[in-house]
């Protein structure tokens, strides 16, 4: 399987959820998102994602962040990988897990989950809120519609503090 070079996320954006819905059963799990370790990586097999996240792990300048369920933490629903630009937070990539992608996946609400996070964690630093990444063209609009994402110009985008509240509060309770 050929690596795709990160010339802009395409994420989708399947539901807004509180945590992440079963799509059979409609059942929600919480959820929580905790730093990728160097233990984790053998859970991570370059077959099942579409980046290669073992050199997105290398990268010093980068903080990779796993999602699992509460109830089974060793199972990864997806993965996030954002830097600190000392005043916004940058989404290099995001990725749903094989099983959590297309017309067969298991759960509905993990990229909305880990935009909030990465908004969430934009203002813990101090930052507002202020996130950014880079789209494909043709999911501009998508963005500004999903996340109510700025677009700024060429593939960058932003989230705006009112926005990333709207998130943060849609996946996390005070």
């Amino acid at each position: 399987m050929k690596k795709q070079l990160n010339s802009g996320n395409e994420f989708i954006i399947d539901k807004l959820t509180n945590s992440i819905e079963n799509i059979s059963t409609g059942e929600v799990f919480d959820t929580e998102i905790v730093r990728l370790t160097g233990s984790d990586a053998s859970q991570i097999k370059k077959s099942d994602w579409q980046f290669d996240w073992h050199k997105e792990m290398k990268d010093k300048t980068k903080n990779i962040y796993k999602l699992t369920t509460v109830n089974n933490p060793t199972i990864i629903q997806g993965l996030l990988s954002i830097e600190d630009k000392t005043d916004h937070i940058f989404m290099q990539l995001i990725e749903s897990s094989k099983f959590n992608k297309g017309k067969a996946k298991v759960y509905l609400g993990v990229p909305g989950n880990l935009v909030a996070f990465a908004c969430k964690v934009s203002v813990d630093r101090g930052y507002e809120g202020f996130l950014a990444f880079d789209a494909k063209t043709a999911l501009i609009k998508y963005y500004q519609q999903t996340l109510h994402a700025t677009h700024f110009r060429g593939l960058r985008m932003f989230i705006e503090p009112d926005a990333a509240s709207r998130l943060i509060s849609q996946y996390f309770k005070s």
